[in-house]
């Protein structure tokens, strides 16, 4: 079997079961493990799926830049924002993470409800500028173009100074096997941050983001107060 025609059929189990177990299509092919392993390490540099200790899982599409994520399962990111908007209390601070699923939320917090908002995303701020009760605080630091979020030393020193009653957090990937993941590591450092000053932390999970996994390990899921799904996709 020609290269090409293996990695097609890899991409075709990790569509079928969410993940490849290398020794496993090492036999069902005839072939040697490092074969397998070296498919795997080249489709996981091309963003194709997410190596793991003894094969791999399916990449998650969340990890794209934040452009070509805001027209990514629009509707079932609305769905889990109306959710987790739901939890809110008036009076309370609240953290929202960057990301489009946050943005929708921004957009559906009721005008009269009364709430301090901190978050590292120059785009969910702006969304909330004409919001006539909420008190936006925006957190500075180093600007990641790829997924519109601040972090770095300026950020983390912003953010021991901060706490919260909620914080809504953002992923690409909530695996059985994986955990919370995202695409970056200084992002995963900085949502660790924001989780650590807040008394309640819940997991936004839209349908492309379940059952996947990206690179970098989040928090632990028993550190969470809850995780967000869509209803029409459980």
């Amino acid at each position: 079997m020609l290269t090409a025609q293996r990695k097609d059929h890899l991409l075709a189990l990790l569509k079928a079961d969410g993940r490849v177990v290398t020794k496993d299509v090492a036999a069902e092919l005839g072939i040697s493990e490092d074969s397998i392993r070296r498919d795997l390490r080249e489709m996981d540099a091309a963003g194709l799926c997410q190596r793991v200790y003894g094969g791999a899982l399916a990449a998650s599409p969340a990890a794209r830049p934040y452009g070509e994520r805001l027209e990514l399962a629009t509707e079932s990111k609305e769905r889990v924002a109306r959710a987790a908007v739901r939890l809110i209390r008036p009076g309370s601070t609240i953290i929202l993470d960057a990301g489009t699923t946050t943005l929708a939320m921004a957009g559906l917090l009721p005008a009269e409800l009364e709430v301090t908002v901190i978050t590292p995303s120059p785009y969910v701020a702006i969304a909330l500028a004409e919001h006539p009760l909420a008190e936006v605080f925006l957190i500075g630091g180093r600007l990641s173009r790829h997924s519109m979020v601040t972090g770095g030393a300026l950020a983390l020193e912003a953010i021991r100074r901060l706490r919260a009653d909620q914080f809504f957090m953002g992923v690409t990937g909530v695996h059985p096997e994986a955990g919370l993941t995202t695409g970056d590591i200084d992002d995963a450092a900085t949502k660790r941050a924001l989780a650590a000053q807040a008394s309640e932390t819940y997991v936004l999970a839209s349908r492309e983001k379940v059952g996947v996994a990206s690179a970098f390990p989040v928090i632990e899921r028993d550190r969470v107060a809850g995780i967000i799904v869509d209803p029409e996709a459980a």
